[in-house]
Parts: structure tokens; sequence; C-alpha cells
């Protein structure tokens, strides 16, 4: 995430440009400066998470009800002082940023195999320094903040840009995140999350202008630094020979500077004494190695320009570049006009972007941007330095600045000119990079209404999308493509299926439901489907088809399931839910239970047809604990102790929080039948009590121990129990005790109720979808099916 080194020089090498602030001092000098202007702190969410989230426990599959306490808690020390706080969350990932998504998912994936491995071993959780953060935690916190009345927004694009973009045009005191990329945005004053003490309120600023004072450049000059050392656009590995060739003909060694830091001064060196001292005579791309990379180059540079500024490093003919971001999204705009600035915008309609906007250094020093946006934060100079670098605002001017010597060195650096570099310094591609003309790269940004072409539901959809409302829905239909990241699923246990195979199928009617819209789903074209499972490479995403809904009539339009509020409309949207779900024929017995277990027992029935290597008593474990917990406080909840951790159950947890976010998009795409709030996992799941519950059970604890003696709490037990059952026997599908069956059936296909004596399954049910053990990564040529068994498996029960 951000700039390859920048962290570590500017923690280790610049001291200067970090300051120790408090926020409640900084919003009290804001409002002296501003009467009636709330003192408003940007947030990158998903920079956060993982400061956010510190109960104990992360392995069991969540600790929601702790994990909410710590976030109720924040938002009301930020609020106490006077601190208006809006967060943002990335809603997509963007073409450019996929190959740095794809490393980070397959990273992540070695270190969860790490984890069961420890798991296995010591029957413990890892110590927190193999920390990973629980499933769909970004997710169901934007729910959570929306929950505490917080201000809560979703990226349409680039979600820091929108950070940035969103702090400078609304005068914030600034940006609380973790991401370089906020030292080089020209935006307000940046702060960090980890730095955070929330009982003061101290943290760390980074201040940009001291930033470039100890490099000797210029604000102008810092996205042509971030490119070349490498980000989430340009890969490190492009300028790597280039960086090396600055480095030898650097000659002024700064102490107690590491090699990364030694290349950061030297390429920083290069761009001061040689690239803006011949840039009026000659073009970048003359002077740099770029080669065919240089639509991608200028793209990255492009990415740092906020709506209003330019860039005096990127050429007139390459102009169409800086329009990228120039076209923030508003999120209160419709999809078909042109593109708002979020000032533009009322409280309502603020553009969505992870939050993380900068904290309040204020520039002083003349900026790219127009004269409606000017910046009145705290001031962030630096008192030993008097220099006031003029931004350079018009790319098609020649620029003249005077030499940039080292401000700790005043030795003159001998200048390696381009012709120096060229020779020697070989073209450093990247094969999966394919040039493109720099002035037909806009269209390949606006990745509007390529699926659905009815305006009016894009809009809603793109509403809902925007304030955190919805999950998945727009993303689907504005450019059919949808991503999932990691889940904790042990790669060496076969016998449960990952959660992309088990959820697909609700997903393929999804796709159908949004994107035929009320028509025939066979003619609808593929999704792309990037979702983590084992042995996908994830070099391609998974083309997966629509699915049609089954249902009498017809599958109504999003028009009627959106839009219509007429009585019946809301039996028409459970209808077509359960649908979703394929437990049309249990819509009765699904519907007499109360708020919230009615969508954990259609979540329940829906996996416990699916996989059919889950047992009775891992329904007792999912039950049990889902009716103790309203009964529990986040603080019994801590100090719950386990016997030991089992790597089954850490797998199972995850897996039914990742049925709760289809709940969520479910829901979202048939217009809300349910109650967002019956959805979150601190209403239906906790992972230590889970895990409990399941340790219990596969002792053989009795129900009335599992619902600890409550027989009110017995009652509602079987109650829930029988809903389920009666699903799975319609689908020919009996769940047995695992006590019975796993003597007979060791190893990972010793399971109950597989295979061909379930018809309802696989190819006899083409119509409605596939069961995982029939499934295959999308349209991938399909292997043969080493989980198939045949009639001979025996089992009836």
């Amino acid at each position: 995430m951000g700039v390859r080194g920048l962290q570590g020089f500017v923690a280790s090498s610049c001291p200067r440009v970090c300051t120790v602030v408090n926020f409640k001092e900084l919003a009290e000098q804001h409002q002296n400066k501003h009467p009636g202007c709330t003192p408003t702190v940007v947030v990158d969410a998903m920079c956060c998470l993982r400061y956010w989230y510190i109960p104990e426990s992360w392995v069991c599959g969540g600790q929601w009800k702790e994990y909410f306490s710590v976030l109720r808690d924040f938002v009301r020390i930020f609020t106490d002082v006077g601190i208006k706080l809006v967060f943002f969350f990335d809603g997509m990932v963007e073409k450019e940023k996929r190959d740095v998504w794809v490393k980070r998912r397959l990273k992540n994936n070695r270190e969860i195999a790490r984890i069961f491995q420890y798991i296995k071993k010591h029957r413990e959780q890892p110590s927190r320094s193999m920390f990973f953060i629980p499933s769909g935690l970004a997710i169901f916190t934007r729910f959570a903040l929306k929950t505490l009345g917080q201000e809560t927004l979703c990226s349409l694009q680039e979600a820091d840009y929108e950070v940035a973009s969103y702090g400078l045009q609304n005068n914030c005191l600034g940006i609380l995140g973790e991401d370089t990329d906020y030292l080089i945005y020209d935006s307000c004053p940046y702060f960090s999350i980890s730095e955070l003490c929330l009982d003061s309120l101290n943290t760390v600023m980074f201040c940009r202008e001291k930033l470039c004072a100890s490099l000797g450049l210029c604000l102008a000059d810092l996205p042509l630094l971030a490119c070349l050392l490498g980000n989430d656009v340009v890969p490190e590995g492009m300028f790597e020979n280039f960086r090396y060739k600055c480095l030898s003909f650097y000659t002024s060694v700064k102490e107690n500077c590491d090699r990364r830091g030694s290349i950061i001064l030297a390429v920083a060196d290069h761009i001061a004494k040689v690239l803006r001292v011949y840039q009026g005579e000659k073009k970048l791309e003359e002077m740099l190695p770029l080669g065919p990379n240089k639509a991608l180059f200028y793209k990255g540079i492009a990415s740092y320009l906020l709506p209003g500024q330019t860039s005096p490093w990127i050429p007139p003919k390459a102009k169409a570049i800086t329009t990228l971001h120039k076209q923030v999204v508003s999120v209160g705009s419709d999809p078909e006009s042109k593109q708002q600035s979020p000032e533009s915008t009322d409280s309502e309609s603020k553009q969505e972007s992870p939050e993380s906007s900068d904290p309040e250094s204020k520039q002083e020093s003349s900026k790219s941007t127009d004269s409606g946006s000017k910046q009145e934060s705290p001031v962030c100079t630096d008192p030993e330095s008097k220099q006031e670098s003029p931004m350079c605002t018009d790319p098609e001017s020649k620029q003249e600045d005077p030499m940039c010597t080292d401000p700790e060195s005043k030795q003159e650096v001998p200048m390696c000119t381009d012709s120096e570099i060229k020779p020697e310094v070989p073209m450093c591609t990247d094969p999966e990079f394919k040039e493109e003309d720099p002035m037909n790269m806009e269209p390949e940004i606006q990745r509007q209404v390529t699926m659905v072409t009815d305006t009016e539901i894009l809009k809603v959809a793109r509403a809902q999308h925007v304030h955190a409302e919805s999950y998945l829905v727009y993303n689907i239909m504005a450019s059919g493509e949808i991503e999932c990241s990691n889940t904790l699923e042990d790669v060496l246990d076969q016998a449960l299926p990952s959660q992309a195979f088990v959820y697909r199928p609700v997903r393929q009617r999804v796709y159908s439901l949004l994107l035929a819209d009320g028509q025939d789903g066979a003619s609808c074209p593929p999704v792309q489907e990037w979702f983590v499972y084992s042995g996908n490479p994830l070099t391609h995403p998974d083309l997966v088809r629509p699915l049609q809904i089954s249902l009498p009539g017809g599958t109504p339009s999003l028009k009627l399931l959106w839009l219509n509020h007429e009585p019946g409309t809301q039996a028409r949207r459970m209808e077509v839910l359960l649908a979703c779900f394929d437990l049309s024929s249990s819509s009765e017995e699904l519907q007499a239970v109360e708020s919230p277990f009615q969508a954990l027992c259609c979540l329940l029935s829906y996996l416990f047809v699916q996989v059919d290597t889950l047992s009775l008593e891992d329904l007792h474990a999912f039950i049990a604990q889902a009716l103790c917990l309203p009964g529990k406080s986040a603080g019994q909840l801590a100090d719950l102790q386990l016997d030991h951790v089992d790597p089954r159950a850490v797998q199972l947890g995850s897996l039914l929080v990742r049925g709760l976010t289809m709940l969520l998009l479910v829901n979202s795409a048939c217009g809300s039948p349910w109650s967002t709030s019956d959805l979150m996992p601190w209403n239906l799941f906790d992972g230590k009590l889970f895990h409990e519950k399941y340790l219990q059970a596969q002792k053989g604890y009795s129900v009335e121990a599992l619902v600890e003696q409550n027989r009110a709490l017995f009652t509602h037990f079987h109650q829930l129990k029988t809903v389920v059952c009666k699903a799975c026997q319609r689908e020919d599908r009996r769940i047995a005790s695992r006590q019975l069956w796993q003597p007979l059936h060791s190893g990972r296909r010793g399971r109950p109720g597989s295979g061909a004596h379930r018809k309802s399954f696989g190819n006899s049910r083409s119509d409605q979808g596939q069961h995982w053990r029939e499934q295959g990564p999308g349209s991938k040529q399909q292997e043969p099916n080493p989980w198939r068994r045949g009639p001979s498996s025996g089992w009836s029960n």
C-alpha cells in the first residue's frame, strides 16, 4: 500500500516530517479560524481495521459484539471533543490495481496456511504477530458505523483518491489513515491511525512540506517521485535499474540512512538536479526509460492529481490522462451526468472513498488547485526551512527552477544527465503492461453502465452503494465484476468446501435478478468473479453465468422490488429472497420465525443443504450460540476461555460469517425485505462463543447444557432446529450426528447424504445450480471431480 519504502524512510531518516499533535487542540484551532464550521476528520476505514479490531480472539470468526463496542467508543471520544468523522471504504478494485490486489491475496493464502499449521500443532490461537482480520470485517464495519449514526461512504473509484479529494475540497481538519500515498496527495494534513492514542487523542502528523524540504523537491514533484519509487499503479520493478543508476551517481550519503533510504534520496536528487533542470528542453520520456510503459507511468502521476490540479510532468499530448481523476465521483450525482466534485453535493451525497485524508498540514505553498478550493487548515511548515516551493500548475509552461541541492549537504552533486543514463540503463518493462495511447485512456476509467441500461435503477443502485447501504449490487450492475478477499479456510481439510463455491449458486441467482431484470436470465453475460479459494492462481477471473430464479409467474422487475410501495410488495420481496436461496418450499416455516433468527434459519437451511459434511453437532452449536448471544455482554464474551482451538471450528465460523455477507447481498438485491440489523453478526454470531458450543457439542453435551439450562432458550432451540431440519428433509438431506458416521467414514469423504443419493444436487437439478462438489472455477475447463461419490456411498439417513 502506498509508495514503496517511504514509510520507513520518513520514520528513520526524516524525523522532522513527523510531528506529535493533539486532535482536541487542533479542533479548537480550527473552530477559532472557522466559526460555525465543525472540524471534520476524513477516516480511511480500510487502513484502520487492524487498529480497531482489538478483541483478543480473532481466529474463531470474529468477536463482533466486542468489536462493535470498540467502534462505539472510538466514535464517542472524537464526538466528545467536537470532531465530526466521515468514514470512507473501498468500493471496488480498479483495473490498474488488480495485480497488486492479486499479489496480496496470494500472500495472504500463505499466511493462512501457516495459521492453520500453528493451530493443528499447538491447539491454540497464534500470537498477534500472525493476526489475520476476521472475514467480512470491512463489510460489517460499514454497517456498524452507520448504526452509530456516522456518515459512511463507499468509493466508486480508487478510495484513497476520493479520501484526499474529499478532505481537500471540504476544508477538513485532516485525513486519518495509514498510507504513504497521503503524503503525496496535495490535500489536507495526514494523521497516523497506528500512532493514535485514544486516551489523550495524540497522534503523529506527517508534513509533506517538510518532506519536500528534506528532499529538495517541490510539492508538484511528489507524484513523480512516488511513481519512480513504485506504488500501486507503477510496479516497483519498472524503474529498478534507473533507481540504482541514480544511486551510483549520488555522492551525498546521509548518516543513518539504509540502502532504501539512500535510493529515495538519490532519486529525489536526480529529479531536482537533472529532470527539473532539463524539463523545458526535453520531454520526460526522453529523460526516463519509459519505453512501452509510458502510458502506465503517466496514469500513475495523474492518479495523484485532485480536482483542479495539474502536473508539470504530464506533457500536453497526454493531457487527457489528467481527467482520469478529475472526474471524481459525486455520490449524489446521476450516473449519466458528468462527475462533479464533492463540494458541489449536499451533505447526504458526499463522495465515498476509503477515508484517509491528510491530517492538518496546511499547505502554505501555492497549490495547483482551483481558486475555489483553497485550504486554511493549520499550517504545517518547517520553521527551519524558508522554502516556499511554488506548485507548478501549467503543464505547458517551461519550468526554470533553480537547482535544489540536498538541504543537508552544501556540496554540488555532479549532474547525471539523460545522455549519461540512457545508454546504460536498460528498459525495465513489465510484460503484463501493454502500451496504450495516452489520449485514449479516459474511456477505460469510465466504468459506467456496462451491464445495465436502465438509468433509473442504476442511479438507485449507485446511491445505495455510495452511502454504504448495499453490498456488491452496484458493482455487478455497473461493471459485471466483483471480488472477495481471503477467508480462513484450511486447504488441507478438503471435507469442507470453500465459501466461494458454497455460495456461488446464490450469487448466480442474484446475477440473474440484477442483470436480467425480470427477463430470461439465460441471455445475460457472465459475471467476472475474483474469489479466493484453494488452487485458484487468480491469473484471470472466473466467468460465472447467471442462474434463472424459479418463481411462479416469473421473476419481478427491479422497479417493482426497489421502488414500489404498494401493499403486498414486501411479501413479493421475501418470496424472491427465499428463491435466491432455493428455499421457496420452506417459506411458511421460515417466515414464522421471529427476527433476527429468521435470517439465521434461512442461512443455516441453505448451508446444511449445500454442505453435506455438516453434522447435527454443528447445527446445535450454531443455534445455541445465536440464542445465548443476546444474554451476554461484550465483557463476558471477552472473558470466555476455550479449552482449545479446533481448526474445523475455525473454518466453520468463517463459513457462517461469509454467509451473512451473502444475506446482505441478496437482501439488497431484493429491495431489503429484512432489516439490515437482522443480518449483523453482533446480533447473530460470536466466534469464541460458537467455538465453545462447538467443542461442547462434539463432547456430547445435551441441548439443555448447550443453552445453559435456560428453559425458554431450550424451547426456542427446538423451534429453530425443526425449521432447518424440515428444509433439509425437503431436499432429501437428513442431518446425522457426527458421532454416528465419523467412525465408519473417516477421512475426507466420510460424511452422510452425498453424491447420487441426493438427487437435489448437481446435474440432476441443472436449473437450480450445482452442488459445491460439482462446481469448478467458473469458465475454466472442468476437471474430473474427485469428490463426486457414486451410488455405492450408501448413506440414506
